[in-house]
């Protein structure tokens, strides 16, 4: 275990944890809390392509040092247990391979577990950061699981049938299960999330009455949020981190505001 602290936040905790899956799995994860006693809420963390990365784990300890107890789980626990994927053209290769081995039952069985974890930990309410195909498996599991608030950053696919996660019909068939709020955060020059993506995913959430918001940045591309990628672009994440923080410290927190970075 480790500890953490920065100005005007939580000290925090991180550790690696445990779970099992509803169909026998153990599963890992990156968990990161607040170190001071007392009740937090949780944030599930689906991560990138490449697995529960340094840049999944920054997420996680953010949202920590914000007052919330983050889990990562990994999603690749049945095939490439642990794997940590480069951001290069081999690590999405690889990446890509194990994205086709993961189902959609799968991706909700793994999301439930986490939960789970985070409600034994006495997280009353829970959330959602999805990141990428994270992004997908948090519409996902929104429309699956009770998520009181789900923010969807650059998910990809979620109209399509190219993935085991939108079969047999497409994540976006399943919006009307979404009970929770939705934050979709995308660049306008996202080519995993096109135009035509974009206006469907907001044509079903409006039609399914889903409380949600969509946020195009102009000029950024693809996992803005990432400071390890070329296509990180400062002026959306921080926008982004704000609306995010905003999301879930209305959705999530009982009694008053948590502390922010």
């Amino acid at each position: 275990m480790t500890t953490r602290s920065s100005p005007a936040s939580h000290r925090i905790l991180t550790e690696s944890v445990e779970m099992t899956v509803a169909d026998g799995s153990r599963m890992g994860g990156f968990l990161a809390r607040p170190a001071d006693p007392g009740r937090f809420p949780g944030v599930v963390v689906a991560m990138e392509l490449f697995g529960v990365s340094a840049h999944v784990r920054d997420v996680c300890e953010r949202l920590a040092a914000d007052g919330y107890v983050a889990l990562a789980p990994d999603l690749y626990h049945r095939d490439a247990p642990g794997i940590e994927l480069p951001h290069d053209a081999a690590g999405r290769e690889r990446g890509f391979e194990l994205l086709h081995r993961m189902t959609r039952d799968q991706a909700v069985d793994d999301v439930r577990a986490a939960m789970d974890h985070l409600r034994a930990r006495g997280c009353a309410r829970v959330g959602m950061v999805g990141l990428s195909v994270g992004g997908h498996v948090a519409y996902l599991a929104a429309a699956r699981l009770d998520l009181a608030a789900v923010a969807v950053a650059y998910g990809g696919w979620i109209p399509a049938a190219d993935i085991p996660l939108g079969s047999p019909e497409p994540t976006l068939a399943l919006t009307p299960g979404i009970t929770g709020r939705v934050l979709v955060l995308v660049g306008a020059e996202d080519h995993v999330v096109p135009p035509d993506h974009r206006r469907m995913i907001a044509d079903a959430l409006r039609a399914a009455a889903v409380r949600h918001e969509i946020v195009e940045y102009p000029g950024a591309g693809h996992g803005f949020l990432c400071d390890r990628r070329d296509t990180f672009d400062a002026a959306a994440a921080g926008d982004a981190w704000r609306r995010v923080r905003e999301l879930l410290a209305e959705e999530l927190v009982e009694s008053g505001p948590v502390r922010r970075r």
